[in-house]
Formats: structure tokens, sequence, C-alpha cells
């Protein structure tokens, strides 16, 4: 598709390779173009998308690391080269607590593939390159501005994120290599943040260290062999030190609870909650998916109490088909 590949970064940032001590444009041959159809009767078809568009990392012979949401129930798959190739894919795998995707290419790609390093040893203000397919002109030199803990609104956390500055402008996907020319994350998000009295934008980055124990599931299985976290199905944010409902999964085990938009979740099992990560941390430290979850709610000045019946969000979702 051109629309993959018809938009350049700015020159200004895009990365020189006199800049870089390792081969910046072999490392940057393993990002690649992804293309995703999802069908419209799908979970996620109406908050994600049923055509998605994004990047992703020959990390092996034929395996892709992308990050999850472009594949979640993905029924086709296309991969788009840098020489203008283009090779259909299977969504191989997905890792719901880290967001990692994996996609197997079902035709050759005759690219290096980019080798995995250290997230751990990232500094904050080291110079580093967000990979986006189709080479330098749609990749950017950025610096590492933060590693810290990240919360989402959906039902997600991060102990340590990495976030880089300046974002790219095509963030799903990318890659984030380091200063030795290695794969270190994988592009996720876009977030802003005030600083000296402006508002800067930011990618946030899934660090590598988190793949590397559940690389081989994920390549097996197409999941991570272990117990899933309970999900309750709703989306939530923080409001003045207040834990805020914005939003229900249809059919998930919040809207059979019940639950509404609007509603402040109090405690958990009795315990106070103030933000999104002692939330759902505390929600998890319950057990595995299928355990009740006490909640305490607020709602339009009544304070009551409800159980909700977790559930595997997977359950929710379409598998992988293999054309």
């Amino acid at each position: 598709m051109a629309a993959l590949t018809e938009w350049k970064v700015p020159p200004a940032v895009q990365p020189r390779a006199d800049d870089y001590s390792y081969d910046l444009e072999r490392a940057l041959s393993a990002v690649v173009g992804l293309h995703c159809i999802i069908p419209p009767d799908a979970f996620t078809a109406d908050t994600l998308g049923v055509e998605r568009a994004g990047n992703g990392v020959l990390i092996d012979q034929g395996l892709v690391l992308t990050i999850g949401y472009l594949i979640t129930e993905a029924e086709t798959v296309w991969l788009h080269l840098g020489d203008g190739r283009v090779v259909p894919g299977h969504a191989l795998g997905l890792d719901q607590e880290t967001s990692f995707g994996l996609v197997q290419a079902l035709g050759p790609i005759d690219l290096p593939a980019l080798a995995l390093g250290s997230s751990q040893a990232a500094q904050i203000g080291e110079r580093v390159v967000v990979g986006g397919a189709g080479g330098r002109t749609r990749s950017l030199a950025g610096r590492i501005a933060a590693k810290q803990e990240f919360s989402g609104y959906w039902e997600y956390v991060l102990d340590e994120a990495i976030f880089t500055y300046p974002a790219h402008p095509n963030w799903g996907g990318t890659a984030l290599i380091s200063p030795e020319g290695r794969l270190i994350g994988i592009g996720s998000l876009q977030i802003e943040r005030a600083r000296e009295g402006k508002g800067e934008h930011l990618n946030r980055t899934v660090p590598i260290a988190l793949l590397k124990p559940i690389l081989e599931d994920l390549r097996k299985f197409g999941r991570v062999d272990k117990p899933v976290r309970p999900w309750l199905g709703l989306y939530s944010t923080e409001v003045e030190d207040k834990v805020v409902v914005v939003g229900i999964a249809p059919k998930g085990p919040a809207a059979r609870a019940e639950l509404k938009t609007g509603d402040v979740v109090l405690a958990v099992k009795g315990e106070k909650v103030t933000t999104l990560a002692s939330f759902y941390r505390k929600v998890w430290a319950l057990g595995t998916a299928g355990v009740e979850v006490p909640l305490t709610l607020y709602r339009e000045g009544v304070t009551f109490d409800v159980r909700v019946n977790s559930s595997d969000r997977a359950k929710f979702l379409k598998g992988p088909r293999l054309h």
C-alpha cells in the first residue's frame, strides 16, 4: 500500500549514518510495514478499527515482532518490505500483559534480522533511533526521555516503560534501536507531557526485556503458558486521585455486572484504590481469570458494593486463521 510509505519524517530529525557506529541502513532494513484486516464483527473492530497499519521488526528467520493491537483478531496480514515486495503473514502470537505480538511470514524475507539488546542498560538521555518501515527517511534520531511505570486505561500496567522524544508520527510497532544497533523496544503509543510550560509529544515503548522470558511460548502456543490475569472489561482513568470508569466493553464482565460510565472505583475487596496501577494490581492479586472481584463503587451520591465475575480477555477475541 502506498499509504504505508508515502510520508516521510522531517529531514531535521532523520538519523544520519555517520552519527552511529553500526550499519544504520542494515539495521533499518529489518523494520517492515504491517497491514492487517480485521473482521467487522470482531470484538476490537469498533475500538481499534477493521484496517490497521504500522510497523514490525524482523527478529529471526521470518519472525516479525510488533505491537499486539495491530494484529489482534487479524484475519489477513501483509508484510511490506523496504524493496517493494509484499509477503503474506500469519498472526502467530499475542501477549496481553506486555502487548507484544508475533507475526510469521508465509513467504521468504531475505533480510537480516535485528539482534535483541538490553533495555535494562538503556540510560535516560541516551541517543537512540526509532525505526519505521521504509528506511532512514521514515525513521528518526531521538533520545530516551524517561523510564518509568505506565498504566493504560485498558487494564494494563508496565513496571518500567521507555519513553522517547521526539515522537515518531507512525509509532505503532517501531523499532527502538540502541547505540549498539540492537533492538531494545517496540513502539506502542504517543503521549503528551508538559515541559517548561509547553506540551511535548513522546513515544511509549515496550522494553525488549519483557519479550525474552515469553518468546518461546509465543512461538509454540500463541500465548504465554501461565495462569491468565482476571479481566473486568472496563476502561478507566485517574481524575484527582480517583479511578473513574470511562467506558464499558460490550458483553464483558463489567457490563454483565451493570457497571456504568462515570462510576468511581473506591476499593477492591475493601482496599482503597486511588491510581490505575493500584486498582489493576489489586484485581490481579485476587487470583486468575474467572475469580470474583468485589468492588466498592460511588455513583450519583451513593456508595455501594458489587461483585464482578472476571474473565479471560482472550475468550472474547477471534483467533487467528492460517490461510
